[in-house]
C-alpha cells in the first residue's frame, strides 16, 4: 500500500514538476537545509538553555524570541521535504532511513509537544532539552545519510 501510494505521489503532476524542473528540486533542497537550521538553531539554543547554558536569561523570554523561528523552520522543512519526497517518493518510501526519519520526527514533535503540556522544571526540563537534541541532530544525520545510502 505504501508503495502504491509512493508511486502515485511520484507519478502525480506534483511529483513530475518536482523531478523534472531544472530548479524546483535544486531550491527545495537549499530550503530544507535553511528550514533545518532555523529550527535546530532555534531549538537548540532553548534546549541549552534548559539544560543550564545562559541561566541570565530567563527561559520564557528565549522561548519567546526562538519559537517563531523554530515553527517558521519546521514549517519550511515540511514544505521543501514535499516537493524533495514527490521527486523521488518509490526509492524513499522504501528506504530504511527515511522511514527512521519520520519516526524520528514523530518522536521529536512528540517530546516537544509533551514538553508544552507538562512544563516542566529543573532536571526533567533537562532532560526533555536533552532528548530534544538528540531527536533533532538525529534526524538531521538520517537525512543527510538517506543521500549516501
Amino acid at each position: 500500500m505504501i508503495a502504491e501510494l509512493a508511486g502515485a505521489v511520484e507519478a502525480s503532476g506534483f511529483g513530475r514538476w518536482a523531478s523534472g524542473s531544472a530548479l524546483a528540486y535544486p531550491i527545495a533542497n537549499v530550503a530544507h537545509v535553511l528550514g533545518l537550521a532555523g529550527l535546530l538553531g532555534a531549538i537548540g539554543v532553548y534546549d541549552l538553555r534548559m539544560l543550564g547554558w545562559g541561566r541570565a536569561l530567563p527561559a520564557q523570554t528565549l522561548l519567546a524570541v526562538v519559537r517563531p523561528l523554530a515553527v517558521g523552520g519546521f514549517g519550511l522543512l515540511v514544505l521543501s521535504g514535499a516537493v524533495l519526497f514527490a521527486a523521488d517518493a518509490v526509492a524513499l518510501a522504501g528506504s530504511d532511513l527515511f522511514r527512521l526519519k519520520l519516526i524520528l520526527i514523530v518522536a521529536a514533535v512528540a517530546n516537544a509537544a509533551a514538553f508544552e503540556w507538562i512544563k516542566p522544571h529543573g532536571r526533567a526540563a533537562a532532560a526533555f532539552a536533552a532528548a530534544s537534541l538528540i531527536l533533532w541532530i538525529t534526524v538531521a544525520v538520517a537525512g543527510r545519510m538517506i543521500a549516501y545510502v
